[in-house]
């Protein structure tokens, strides 16, 4: 897989990455997670080329940095490790559906605490990117990435990244210690960035990592109904796969796999070579726990999408429904 860095001062990565999340957490809660199929879809990444593996301590919780670790014992020189700090898990099935209730947690000692406690579940001396999962309103985000800062300073992290901030927070975290990435949902249903904060990353050589970049399964035409959706799964609560909401955008998933068919790719290959055609740092982070999916993602990284179809999927409008 061809490879960019993250941002013009981080690591080299393959243009496609792999999000962690869902092997162990959120989606399809009701199924049976199967780490030795999880494990080799991580082990394949990596073949592939796909070396950023994105991970979270809140995951699970705490359980999907565990298996990350198992997954990267005598392979860590091969991947780029990706996990966050700023979400603690409070009550872990107290939340919507028996999903964990999680609050933010900026606080510095806990930014202090949770980078050890990061590193002993993956196995590990140091991650490559560290990044802070939510800011926390009741503390200055300076603070929190001061804490940051020092994971730095003393090995613990090379680069620092961001998750789901506005540009003026970024600034803020700037002043005390470089922004490598920022991580943010984006994708061709969820494109708040292209107002402010990806023309502010490509600016100042910043990485942008795309979550759910296929729109949670949206975009590849994976659910036309709300009753398809899995028992126990997240999306269930999401206003735009409720019924209604959900018909109205299946026009949306049509136009991708059009695009799809007349240049002879999947609709995912689609959706993530938009994203990778947003700027030479945009690194789409699909989360998938199965192999064919896994294989189906990392192709997109050799589609080239024409100036018309490009233009044809810019012209997609807006999903019907809020977010959250």
């Amino acid at each position: 897989m061809r490879k960019t860095t993250l941002g013009t001062h981080g690591p080299a990565v393959g243009v496609i990455g792999l999000g962690a999340m869902g092997m162990s957490f959120a989606y399809d809660m009701a199924a049976p997670r199967d780490e030795v199929t999880s494990i080799s879809v991580i082990h394949q990444a990596l073949d592939l080329g796909m070396t950023l593996i994105d991970t979270a301590d809140v995951y699970g919780p705490y359980t999907n940095e565990e298996l990350v670790g198992r997954a990267l014992a005598g392979r860590r020189d091969r991947a780029v490790i990706a996990t966050k700090v700023g979400l603690e898990a409070i009550d872990p099935t107290g939340g919507p559906g028996g999903s964990p209730l999680v609050r933010p947690n900026g606080r510095p000692e806990h930014v202090r605490a949770a980078i050890d406690a990061s590193l002993r579940r993956l196995g590990t001396d140091h991650v490559d990117l560290y990044q802070l999962h939510r800011v926390d309103p009741e503390v200055p985000i300076e603070e929190t990435w001061g804490a940051m800062a020092e994971a730095v300073a003393t090995g613990k992290a090379r680069y620092l990244g961001l998750s789901e901030v506005t540009v003026e927070q970024i600034q803020r975290a700037q002043a005390v210690h470089q922004v490598t990435t920022v991580q943010s949902e984006f994708s061709l249903w969820t494109r708040d960035v292209q107002a402010e904060v990806l023309p502010y990353s490509q600016q100042h050589g910043i990485g942008l990592l795309p979550y759910s970049p296929l729109g949670r399964g949206f975009l590849v035409g994976r659910f036309a109904s709300f009753d398809e959706l899995p028992q126990n799964d997240q999306r269930r609560r999401l206003p735009r796969f409720q019924q209604d909401n959900l018909r109205a955008n299946l026009d949306i998933a049509t136009k991708v796999r059009e695009v799809a068919v007349r240049i002879g790719a999947t609709p995912a290959q689609v959706a993530l070579a938009w994203l990778v055609a947003q700027g030479p740092h945009v690194v789409p982070i699909p989360g998938t726990k199965t192999p064919k999916y896994l294989a189906d993602n990392a192709g997109a990284a050799d589609v080239r999408l024409s100036p018309e179809d490009l233009a044809a999927l810019d012209a997609i409008p807006a999903p019907v429904g809020a977010r959250y």
